[in-house]
């Protein structure tokens, strides 16, 4: 497996928010990389409240949370369908565990992954042992917070599924093949039904693939707008399989917030 992404897809004004905030990606322990995207780590000490804003991966997270002036928690956030946006002030600590598409079902094997969806909820309405908010969070020593992410997941035991292995394998070409556009075109290169192929996301991703394919398109648009402010949009929308390029417009004004003209300039 690759190391942790170097990419910025997903945040808005990623350099504003690394301007802000100490954000790190670490990789998992080996025996949790089939599983495991990456672990994302985040610092800050603010003297200003500053909102962060990113358009969700088509992933589960299990985060750890510290805000000053509250207890530490622990959340099991299914896969957002709408910008998220997180309010930061004072001194905080998030420490992340983002797991690959599909990789989340063999820790939680006994539900459907489309369950969690859209939701936010304490951690140990979904594991046992619950998740220790303290061993994670409290090390000074980042390595130490790692390891201690790796002991807890590895404790967890992930029950190995081919169902899990095969919605990963391809939810992972949708994010890196760009030729793959239609759900119908999908399923038939895989064998399978387009009914087949989204009780598959359904359960082992917890959104369908036409939802994949969209969300991964508006993730590089918007790295696009980021990165260069004389983007050629309707160029990008034939780039992305869009048949024009209203449609990728509308597609990133409804996920973004703003439509990309007005968010390249910024």
């Amino acid at each position: 497996m690759a190391g942790p992404r170097r990419d910025t897809r997903g945040i808005v004004d990623a350099p504003e928010l690394f301007a802000q905030v100490r954000f790190r990606r670490r990789e998992p322990a080996a025996g949790l990389r089939p599983y495991v995207e990456h672990y994302w780590l985040i610092d800050w000490d603010l003297s200003q409240p500053y909102a962060s804003h990113v358009v969700p991966h088509p992933s589960v997270n299990l985060v750890f949370q510290r805000f000053e002036g509250e207890d530490d928690f622990v959340e099991v956030s299914g896969i957002g369908l709408e910008l998220f946006t997180q309010k930061l002030e004072g001194r905080g600590r998030v420490c992340g565990v983002q797991f690959r598409p599909g990789g989340f079902r063999p820790f939680a094997p006994d539900r459907p992954v489309s369950e969690w969806t859209g939701r936010r909820l304490p951690a140990d309405e979904v594991f046992t042992p619950p998740a220790p908010p303290s061993d994670v969070l409290g090390p000074a020593d980042e390595d130490a917070r790692v390891a201690a992410l790796d002991r807890y997941l590895l404790a967890l035991g992930p029950v190995a599924d081919p169902q899990a292995e095969r919605a990963m394998a391809l939810a992972d070409l949708v994010r890196t093949d760009r030729t793959v556009r239609r759900v119908d075109g999908l399923a038939r290169a895989e064998g399978l039904s387009p009914r087949s192929l989204q009780r598959l996301f359904a359960s082992y991703v917890g959104v369908g693939p036409k939802w994949v394919i969209l969300r991964y398109r508006i993730h590089e648009a918007l790295e696009r707008a980021e990165s260069d402010p004389q983007v050629d949009w309707a160029a990008l929308a034939a780039e992305l399989g869009y048949s024009d390029q209203a449609h990728l417009i509308r597609d990133f004004t409804a996920t973004v917030g703003v439509p990309p003209t007005a968010f390249a300039p910024r």
